[in-house]
């Protein structure tokens, strides 16, 4: 079985999905709002960067959908945040992040998080609370959307593209991921998409569900068991676009994402302590994606390049 490879650009590829399938994925996971907006309005806006005050850090911000009130002439902000590692003290970042988006924009916002990491499968907190003993000062919620605490045979009669998607990344006992790779494709297939839609599912099916040999020949004999016409969608999904190259034009696509997190982080270090050594330089350089973003969290505290070298000594030791 595989593991999530470091080489994975997470959010890239949620991001992607969702503005792919914005509507099917508000069907799928917030079907309520779809009864007071206007079909057809959304507009996604540029990516969100901004400054955390008294530091040169940068933040980014996923993903800005504006749509319409329905019947109004009034709009109205989705916030959603792809999040695939577990970070402590989320909850205030997403605060932070509404409260520069609503400064910003003066429109309603609607927060939304879809938790994509394998573990904990803990809930995560979808909350954050500033109170005293006799006066509540905040409240603020975003509606958590996380996908290790989902069953996938829950969704296997959506026929949502979204759901064909995500049951990849939904709670599966390990013998049963060759089944839920069959289900996810023969959902696809069932979809009837256009090609490059099609292809984009698929692609982001076998990133997250990249089986070992002994799990292809199970998978093999699940799609062998198939009536004719699925048997053939799937095999013609699962080969036409590895036959186009399209895997390595992940991986170099991916390494593209990499090189500006690791130009980022190391900016941000430099404005933090000071001149990097050529070692620490180097050794950031090796960081996988999961550490650069620990990185990238931890420096918020540094002071002087001895923190940034005990930092990465402890990494070694975890």
């Amino acid at each position: 079985m595989q593991s999530e490879g470091d080489a994975i650009d997470h959010d890239g590829l949620f991001k992607e999905l969702i503005q792919t399938f914005f509507w099917e994925f508000l069907e799928l996971f917030l079907p309520e709002t779809l009864e007071y907006i206007e079909r057809g309005t959304v507009t996604f806006l540029h990516q969100e960067v901004y400054s955390s005050i008294g530091t040169e850090e940068k933040r980014i911000i996923d993903l800005l959908a504006r749509v319409k009130f329905r019947g109004e002439d009034s709009y109205f902000l989705f916030h959603i945040e792809p999040q695939s590692s577990a970070r402590a003290r989320f909850e205030r970042r997403m605060f932070c992040y509404f409260a520069r988006l609503f400064e910003k924009y003066d429109l309603p916002i609607y927060p939304v998080v879809i938790f994509s990491y394998d573990s904990p499968l803990v809930e995560a907190t979808s909350d954050l609370r500033v109170e005293f003993p006799d006066f509540q000062v905040l409240q603020f919620n975003y509606r958590s959307i996380q996908l290790n605490r989902l069953r996938w045979r829950d969704y296997l009669e959506q026929y949502n593209p979204v759901a064909s998607a995500l049951m990849a990344k939904m709670q599966i006992a390990p013998e049963d991921r060759p089944r839920v790779k069959n289900e996810c494709l023969r959902m696809l297939v069932t979809l009837r998409l256009d090609p490059g839609r099609t292809e984009f599912l698929s692609r982001f099916i076998d990133c997250y569900l990249r089986l070992s040999p002994d799990e292809e020949r199970l998978f093999q004999a699940e799609v062998d068991s198939l009536e004719l016409e699925e048997r053939e969608g799937i095999m013609q999904i699962s080969t036409s676009w590895m036959e186009r190259g399209i895997e390595q034009g992940i991986e170099q696509g991916i390494e593209q994402v990499r090189e500006r997190e690791v130009g980022l982080v190391l900016r941000q270090l430099k404005c933090r302590v000071g001149e990097l050594s050529a070692e620490v330089e180097e050794r950031v350089r090796l960081l996988d994606f999961d550490a650069l973003d620990n990185l990238g969290e931890a420096l918020l505290d540094f002071e002087e390049l001895s923190d940034v070298t005990a930092w990465l000594r402890g990494l070694n030791k975890r």
